[in-house]
């Protein structure tokens, strides 16, 4: 098997940042002011609070994070801007929180997008904290954001393919709202496993439909208005593709009904959202007549090579 030069990709991949729609948001991050003090507050909202802002210097973080949209995860407070994300992320990771211990782990957030899950990780004081995005946007506003909290966070513009290559492996990998993208379901999970250590975890969050048949959805041209969606499984034929992956002794955490309390549209995004992808008439159904996203969270363990 080829190995692939992950150096090499990584500056093939940071070209990204002189593509005409993202150079100005790079220079301005760039541009940014730089605080002689921040206070960083590791709530619900992650709150970033630099001390002697101007009023120039407040404006300027507001017009920068507005061209950094479509925000999807946080909330983020930068001083006086609130970010009123697409979605309130910290449901998901307070609902996740009680599983699982990342002291002295080393730890990966698979699709981390702007970093949100990542920055509330650093609470527990893990060995290392790295994000695998190949999304330019989200790599902007993680630096957008970094730039004041200042973490030792890697952000990798790579993606869950590459976690085989890569320099060293895991002892807890997140994956968190990505399986459903992939056209290969199997084979991403084999890619997680091989990212592990023996003995390492992996929570797991994707879309599922009732039933107790190992069957699985699989929308004809889109599901919820996106057309990146492939496989929507049951909880037992997700286990199936676990247990075909290597993983063993699964734990189902919790299954939620996504709703407009999580997800819903802000003046933060410039597209649209949950309210818009459900049927008028009946909200347990999207408008192409498929169920209503639901999501199952899961762990999974690593227990030989």
């Amino acid at each position: 098997m080829q190995r692939i030069d992950l150096n090499k990709l990584r500056q093939e991949r940071l070209r990204c940042l002189e593509w005409k729609n993202i150079k100005p948001l790079w220079e301005a991050i760039a541009s940014l002011p730089t605080p002689n003090s921040v206070n960083i507050i590791l709530n619900s909202t992650v709150e970033i609070l630099p001390d002697n802002l101007t009023t120039k210097d407040e404006e300027f973080i507001y017009t920068t994070a507005k061209k950094l949209h479509p925000w999807r995860k946080g909330p983020f407070q930068i001083s006086k801007t609130f970010i009123d994300t697409e979605w309130r992320s910290y449901i998901k990771y307070d609902l996740l929180r009680p599983h699982f211990n990342l002291k002295d782990k080393i730890v990966g957030d698979i699709g981390c997008n702007n970093g949100y899950y990542l920055f509330r990780m650093m609470e527990d004081n893990p060995k290392k904290l790295i994000g695998f995005d190949p999304s330019a946007i989200t790599y902007c506003q993680f630096h957008f954001l970094n730039h004041f909290i200042q973490s030792n966070i890697k952000y990798e513009l790579l993606g869950v393919e590459h976690l085989e290559y890569y320099e060293h492996k895991f002892d807890i990998l997140f994956c968190l709202g990505v399986l459903y993208h992939r056209a290969d379901p199997i084979g991403t999970l084999k890619s997680l496993f091989k990212g592990l250590n023996v003995g390492g975890e992996l929570i797991l969050d994707t879309f599922m439909i009732d039933g107790e048949d190992e069957v699985c959805l699989t929308p004809r041209n889109r599901y919820s208005k996106m057309a990146n969606i492939y496989f929507i499984p049951t909880v037992n034929a997700l286990k199936n593709w676990c247990y075909r992956a290597g993983f063993e002794e699964l734990e189902v955490l919790s299954i939620v009904k996504t709703d407009s309390t999580e997800q819903r549209k802000t003046e933060w995004i410039n597209t649209q959202s949950l309210d818009d992808f459900l049927d008028k008439e009946n909200q347990n159904r999207t408008v192409e007549g498929y169920p209503a996203p639901k999501r199952v969270y899961l762990k999974a363990k690593k227990l030989k090579k």
